[in-house]
Formats: structure tokens, sequence, C-alpha cells
């Protein structure tokens, strides 16, 4: 067999061959990226959930049986009767606050005290918000009237984000379902994944990449999602059975400042401080504010059970994730954000430690 010379004719062509087939593989995983984007939050959310609960699939095994599916399905509809009672409360609380309170603003019954003289001495702002303040106080329906179209603007925007908040949950119920039909091939899905990190990172360290993958999934979405979830029931309960004003918005603050690794505490307390000066000191008022106190310090006992087991993601990815996950993908980018910027940020430190075999250590 006579080679081919290799000469610049041979190269240019090859290398156009090369651009031609790049460009027919961009523009097919364009069109793909296309087509799969607006399912890509739910089918996240998805792996997510199955990923989280599979464990607890593996362990129902035993009593139940080897059938996947059967257990992945009992799991699923268990998860969904625990979600819709407090969801439906918090819905409704929400429901009545926005009722009661244009019932009240249509009655007249909403009184604005007058502002305090040492208000307008504040700089800058002190003069204007101290006459905006008095006038609400004096005279509140000329000046709802003179912002009408900034009130509308701003009721609008808040109808909104309630909107958003009721399909970011119903989302999650989808999300949950799919989960369950993942967990069904819990298995064959596993072993996917390792094939996959290997074609990425080779055979010997994709099983260990698949694993980090997998252990930080875990570790964010049960320390993190799952501890805030579980202290917005909690404390959200309370202030519902306590008959607090807003208590569906209240127990959304809950969840996010959990997700976001703040202290409810900045939500309890004030709530226990009004509960005690509208309506005294009480066994009823003392019950409700160490409940509430309490399940707003539950993720101190939580999360080392919960979050780390050998993985460490600083708080500020976290936060990062939760607030950029938000702005982008709404309610359900507040879940699933903190945990694929977690996964980024392990993936990347590995990366980073991976120094190549006889470089001089650092």
């Amino acid at each position: 067999m006579v080679p081919v010379p290799f000469t610049e004719k041979t190269l240019t062509r090859s290398l156009l061959d090369v651009l031609i087939r790049a460009g027919l593989i961009a523009i097919l995983v364009l069109f793909c990226f296309e087509i799969f984007q607006p399912f890509r939050d739910l089918m996240l959310w998805s792996l997510i959930l199955a990923i989280t609960l599979y464990p607890l699939q593996e362990r129902l095994k035993g009593p139940l049986g080897q059938k996947e599916g059967r257990i992945a399905t009992l799991i699923v509809l268990i998860a969904i009767v625990i979600l819709m009672v407090p969801i439906y409360l918090l819905g409704t609380s929400i429901a009545d606050s926005v009722e009661h309170a244009m019932s009240t603003v249509k009655a007249g019954g909403f009184h604005i005290p007058p502002p305090a003289e040492s208000v307008a001495s504040w700089p800058v702002v002190g003069k204007p918000l101290s006459d905006v303040w008095l006038q609400a106080s004096t005279d509140l329906p000329d000046l709802t009237a003179k912002y009408i179209p900034q009130i509308k603007h701003a009721s609008l925007g808040l109808l909104g984000k309630l909107a958003g908040v009721g399909m970011g949950f119903l989302t999650f119920i989808f999300a949950l379902i799919i989960a369950g039909v993942f967990m069904a091939h819990g298995a064959a899905g596993s072993r996917s994944a390792v094939q996959i990190a290997s074609r990425v990172s080779g055979p010997a360290k994709g099983p260990q990449l698949a694993e980090l993958c997998t252990a930080t999934i875990r570790a964010v979405a049960l320390g993190v999602v799952g501890i805030a979830f579980i202290q917005m029931l909690l404390v959200g309960l309370g202030f519902v059975f306590k008959g607090v004003p807003g208590a569906g918005l209240l127990a959304l603050a809950v969840l996010l400042l959990g997700i976001m690794q703040l202290p409810v505490t900045l939500i309890t307390v004030p709530v226990i401080a009004y509960v005690i000066g509208t309506e005294g000191v009480s066994t009823t008022t003392i019950i409700f504010s160490i409940y509430v106190f309490i399940a707003g310090l539950v993720d101190n006992v939580l999360k080392p059970l919960l979050l780390g087991r050998g993985v460490d993601v600083p708080m500020p990815v976290v936060l990062i994730g939760a607030l950029g996950g938000m702005v982008t993908s709404g309610i359900i980018g507040l879940f699933i954000g903190p945990v694929v910027l977690a996964v980024g940020y392990q993936l990347f430190w590995q990366w980073v430690q991976d120094q190549p075999e006889g470089a001089p250590p650092i």
C-alpha cells in the first residue's frame, strides 16, 4: 500500500473536515439545548431529589421487598401527602392575609401613627420621609391616589412573585414524581453516571468523580435545602395555628433565610415580641414563644447530623447559589442553585488538587 504524501492540500482538507464536523456537532448541541431548556430546571430538581432519596429506597428494600419501582412509588406518594397539608395551610394563610389587608384598607380601619419629631432630623432622607409619613397618618386616601401607578406596579410585582411561588411548589410536586421514575431505575442510573464520569475523566478517576458529585448533592440537599424546608414547616405551622398575620409570607421568609444560611431568629424573635405585645403574657403565648423559638434553632441540631459527612462547602458558595438561582430561575432556582454551585465548587477544587504525576509538591 502506497502511503499518501502529506502535503499542504491534504492538511487543508483535513482541517476543513474537522471544522465542518465540529460545526455540525455544535448546531446539533444548540438545537438539543433549545429543546431541552424549558425542562432544564425540572429535570435538575428531579435528579437532585432522586439522588437524595435513593438511600432511603435502599434501606426499604429489605422490609418491602426488592422491587425498586414499588418502593419508589410508595416514597413519592407518602412525600406528596406529607407536603400537601402544610403547603395548603400556608397557601390558605397567604390568601387570608391578603384578603384581610384589602378589607381593612377598604373599611378605613387601617391607621398609621404620626412620625416622631426626631425623624425629620435624620440626614438626607429625614425631611422627605417625615412629610410623606405625616401625610399618610393624616390623609392616607390622597397619598394613595398620588402614588397609584407605583402602588399598582408594586402590587402586580408582588402578585407575580406569589404566582411564581405557587408554580414553584407545583413544579416541585412534578419533580418529585419524575424523581420516583429515576429511583425506579436507580441501579441503571448509577452505572450510567459512572460511565459518563469515566468517559470525561478516565476510567481510573471516573468512579471517584461520580461519588464526589453524589456526596455533594446529598450533603447540600439535606443539610441546606432540607433543613430550611423543615424549619419553614415547623415555624410556619406555629404561625398558622396561632393566627399570626401574614403567616404564609413569614414562612416563605423563613425558608429563604434558611437556604441563605442566615439565622431564622431574625423573623421568629420579632413575631414573638409582636404576639406578646398584642395578646399579653399568658399560657398560650408562652407555649407559642417557646415552640417558635426552638423551631427557629432546630438547624443547629440538624446540621451536624445532615450537613458535611466529608463534604466541605463554604457558606458563601451556598449563599451565592441561592441568590443567583432565585434571580435566574425563580423559586425553584432557590433550591437548585446551591446544589449545582456546590457541585461545581467541589469539582473545581478536585481538579486543582489533582496534580499530575511527577509534579513537585506545593
